[in-house]
């Protein structure tokens, strides 16, 4: 168990600076993104590493494998759905999609076996999931639902425009997340809470200044989209704070 958190402890020290790498776009990490793309667009990007990173630092950290199943089946989700779409994209001749869609198919295999070794794991953890973070879950997992599929059949609900293929990917990112909070509503202890809401915090701490930043250069017919997202940002970045490290039931220092 010991070399499997000091892996976890690295592997989420190198997304963290892939992150830093999409957050400050620099070259050899944007290659990595299968084409070229804008920089709020590898902002997203950066700020969903980053939400990896803070999930895998805390169970290597921690030694709470219990936890692993909800990021696993994320992880999952994600791999599969982009496969399909990158063998279809190698498909329709774009020979050089195949290796993603390798890549992306053999991430889906590796997170799956590791969600069942790690499924009947018992959680360090008594305490049940807070109320308001349910509700709050059931939220979020019903908006990521329905806002991966809006991006997968291309409806424009990002605050700037996305190309066709970055909007199927994000999409799938969305869906493989509403998985991650899905996860939590089956098994509701706290730490199927704290991972996300450590995932979530990063996120938002990410995207949040450059995102009020964007309110005086928004295109009109998509400063609903801002307005609403950032909204998003601010109430799970709150709720994130707030159960991490003031409420003394479910605080880091407890």
């Amino acid at each position: 168990m010991k070399t499997i958190r000091i892996l976890l402890l690295i592997s989420g020290l190198v997304i963290l600076a892939l992150a830093l790498g999409f957050i400050f776009r620099i070259p050899i990490v944007l290659r990595l993104w299968p084409w070229e793309d804008g920089r709020y667009s590898y902002l997203f990007v950066g700020s969903i590493l980053a939400a990896v990173s803070a999930a895998a630092v805390w169970i290597g950290w921690t030694g709470e494998f219990g936890a692993l199943p909800a990021g696993s089946l994320n992880v999952f989700v994600i791999g599969l759905t982009t496969s399909i779409y990158f063998f279809q994209l190698s498909s329709q001749g774009r020979a050089h999609m195949t290796l993603l869609g390798t890549f992306a198919a053999l991430a889906a295999v590796a997170s799956l076996l590791s969600f069942f070794w790690s499924l009947n794991i018992p959680l360090n953890e008594s305490r049940s999931m807070p109320g308001p973070v349910k509700i709050s879950f059931w939220v979020f997992i019903a908006s990521l639902f329905l806002s991966g599929t809006a991006l997968i059949l291309q409806a424009p609900i990002f605050p700037w425009a996305l190309n066709r293929d970055t909007a199927v990917v994000f999409g799938c990112i969305f869906l493989g997340d509403a998985f991650y909070f899905l996860y939590g509503m089956f098994r509701p202890n706290w730490h199927n809470a704290l991972g996300q809401l450590l995932s979530f915090l990063a996120y938002d701490l990410v995207l949040i200044v450059p995102f009020v930043g964007l309110l005086n250069t928004v295109a009109p017919e998509r400063f609903i989209n801002l307005v609403v997202y950032t909204v998003v940002l601010i109430y799970s970045g709150g709720l994130a704070m707030y159960y991490l490290f003031i409420n003394p039931q479910t605080r880091f220092d407890r």
